[in-house]
């Protein structure tokens, strides 16, 4: 197994002419995407970025791929080639250039036969599924290089569940099964380690379908320096160098240590105030300078988010 380490980062700056990435990819695009049903707008914008109907798309299903497809491939759930299953949201959005890669061996991962449909794509898509497998698969291996340079040349990444939490830097990994860590292939100290598209970012997803809108409060409270990004079902970010804007039919939530939901007065009885906000489809957020706007005759910041720390009383 190849040592992990800045390699990738590395590879990012070196292809910039020296410039590292800050936050969100310096070139290209990423589709972030809270799970659920992502037809319609999200698949819509995804393949826009990607260069239209024709442009080649690379779609990844490793995250949803049984463990036994590891043993046996011929199994019919197993077959990831043009029959897959997981095609058919992307034909019905108009894509007809799809390509399904798939390996659970690191081995296979660092060859450059195995990358060389990511080095024609113009969009790469993550599915949902279990983001560990991402990234057991694929974490610091030559896919892993050629999806960086995927951005780097001006493409598109995009992922729905599992595929959304991996882009972050940071993945909040639970251990309520024993057994489904068992087979891991990476050391636990990178258990929680994302492709880390967005630097400095903890990514959840599912959050108000699945009633986990305060699990991010507790990663940021022991990862104050980073940001946490909730996003619900049929809901997704675009994120273009340290801008994202919202679409999608839910919303998406905030964690940022240092703002906070002000407080009503007290007699109103209405709220305390609380540690994260929530922005809609048209929303806009900078990822540098940590400023969301809501469009209305102007764009103005979103209401009632101060500048606050939580260690603050």
């Amino acid at each position: 197994m190849r040592e992990l380490s800045s390699a990738v980062t590395l590879v990012a700056v070196l292809a910039t002419g020296g410039v590292a990435q800050e936050i969100g990819p310096p070139n290209g695009a990423l589709v972030v995407s809270g799970g659920g049903d992502v037809s319609g707008v999200i698949l819509e914008r995804f393949l826009e970025l990607a260069g239209g109907s024709d442009a080649p798309i690379v779609v990844i299903p490793t995250s949803s791929a049984p463990d036994s497809c590891y043993l046996d491939l011929s199994i019919p759930d197993c077959r990831f080639d043009a029959s897959y299953s997981g095609l058919r949201r992307f034909r019905q959005a108009g894509a007809r250039n799809l390509t399904v890669l798939h390996t659970r061996d690191r081995q296979v991962a660092n060859t450059a036969e195995f990358v060389a449909p990511i080095r024609e794509a113009r969009g790469v898509w993550l599915m949902g599924g279990r983001q560990w497998k991402h990234a057991d698969s694929y974490l610091d291996t030559k896919v892993h290089e050629e999806l960086h340079a995927v951005l780097e040349r001006g493409g598109v990444i995009g992922g729905s569940s599992a595929g959304a939490h991996v882009q972050g830097d940071y993945m909040n990994v639970s251990r309520s099964s024993e057994n489904e860590f068992a087979g891991r292939r990476l050391p636990e100290s990178v258990w929680r380690q994302g492709f880390k598209f967005l630097r400095g970012v903890a990514i959840d997803v599912h959050v108000l379908a699945r009633n986990r809108q305060f699990d991010m409060v507790g990663v940021i409270q022991s990862h104050p320096e980073m940001l946490g990004i909730g996003l619900d079902e049929s809901t997704a970010i675009v994120v273009r160098g340290d801008e994202f804007e919202v679409i999608g039919s839910s919303y998406v939530l905030v964690y940022d240590n240092e703002r906070w939901v002000e407080a009503d007065a007290e007699e109103t009885f209405r709220t305390v105030g609380g540690p994260f906000y929530f922005l809609r489809a048209g929303d806009t957020y900078n990822l540098k300078t940590r400023e969301a706007l809501r469009p209305t005759t102007t764009r103005e910041p979103i209401g009632r988010v101060v500048r606050k720390s939580w260690s603050q009383p």
